[in-house]
């Protein structure tokens, strides 16, 4: 033994095979995630979506590649990844709000089913954190779709309490008191 790295690297090729899928993995987060808060959406997914193919378990990550899918509209391919993502962190409030964007997908042409799944997610989310962002306005927003008034009343009121600077919510909650 002559203590050269080259002996370690040549007997354990399966440690640098992860270590190289650890680099490339970072690489991909990394550029992924900057272009996706660009707003480059077609740039960012492959990256994303090969980041979460190396570690499908890095909820951060699946975040990331749900938020890409929402914003292009692809709702339905968001869905398996953030329900996977929610079993791996069930007390990260951003991940169910996601999850109820997911599910209601486009909200003109949301089912009763996909409504209540949104509802429910979104309702997780302020059970972890009262103070999730949007999360009690987008329940709010849904029971005026469904004709809910005294429920929409409720979650916008809600809604103005963790942020009493959101003016949608506010003007929401007058006009449905009026």
């Amino acid at each position: 033994m002559n203590g050269s790295g080259d002996e370690l690297n040549q007997s354990n090729p399966k440690q640098t095979l992860l270590a190289r899928d650890e680099r490339q993995f970072h690489e991909q987060v990394t550029r992924g995630t900057r272009l996706l808060q660009e707003r480059k959406l077609q740039e960012a997914l492959p990256l994303l979506k090969r980041a979460h193919e190396l570690r499908p378990d890095h909820t951060d990550t699946a975040l990331n590649l749900a938020s890409a899918y929402i914003m292009m509209g692809r709702h339905k391919l968001a869905v398996p990844v953030l329900e996977e993502a929610v079993k791996q962190a069930p007390a990260m409030a951003q991940l169910w709000i996601n999850l109820g964007a997911a599910y209601l997908g486009n909200p003109i042409l949301a089912t009763d089913e996909q409504q209540t799944k949104a509802i429910a997610a979104f309702q997780r989310a302020l059970q972890i954190d009262p103070f999730a962002p949007s999360a009690a306005y987008n329940i709010g927003l849904v029971h005026i779709d469904r004709g809910e008034r005294d429920k929409a009343i409720a979650a916008f009121h809600l809604a103005t309490q963790s942020d009493p600077d959101d003016m949608d919510a506010i003007r929401l909650l007058k006009k449905l008191q009026a």
